[in-house]
């Protein structure tokens, strides 16, 4: 049995809330819940500037997605709000606009913490500069962009997937953890993000 009353909770943050973001927070979404890990993480998105809230997500992220079986027609685009520096556990930038403009807004040291770009986790990015890391824009682009969009996000999420294993795995009894449910194969990959 496990305990959810204190799940790992992970936002995904780009400019407007309607692309990277929220494909990456579905993507994860997806692959937490192939992991058997949907009741203990708990993962959403917000855009650094309210451009775009209140607008779905954009239809070619959303072909995207729905090519892959992920539903995207409930995302609603919303802005930032400070506390959710406080009240999540990761905070996982698009790009390096974002990385910068969340570290220049957090709070404390604990805060600031918890701020990493998304393909940081990609182990083919090891020791690479965050400036380095950035996954542009496909807004301004087409399709081609979107699929880039994708598959960038989807190299990293083996190496959160397993970044959170590991960080429930050292909380306390009785914050969110109990036992994590056993894998085979600890590094293996996530079938539904190839």
């Amino acid at each position: 049995m496990y305990s959810t009353t204190s799940p790992y909770r992970i936002i995904t943050v780009c400019t407007g809330n309607i692309c990277r973001s929220p494909m990456a927070a579905l993507m994860l979404t997806e692959a937490f819940e192939a992991e058997g890990l949907g009741k203990l993480v708990v993962v959403d998105s917000a855009g650094t500037t309210g451009y775009e809230v209140g607008h779905p997500i954009d239809p070619r992220a959303a072909r995207k997605l729905t090519a892959h079986h992920i539903a995207s027609e409930d995302h609603v685009a919303r802005q930032w709000r400070r506390e959710w520096f406080a009240e999540r556990d990761l905070i996982l930038a698009l790009d390096v606009d974002h990385f910068g403009w969340l570290q220049q807004g957090a709070p404390n040291r604990e805060s600031l913490a918890k701020v990493r770009m998304l393909r940081s986790f990609d182990p083919r990015m090891a020791g690479r500069s965050s400036l380095d890391l950035g996954i542009e824009d496909p807004w301004y682009g087409g399709h081609t962009d979107f699929d880039n969009t994708w598959t960038l996000i989807a190299a990293a999420i083996p190496g959160i997937v397993n970044h959170i294993k590991n960080a429930l795995s050292e909380r306390p009894s009785g914050e969110g953890n109990g036992h994590l449910p056993q894998q085979a194969d600890e590094h293996q990959q996530v079938t539904s993000m190839s």
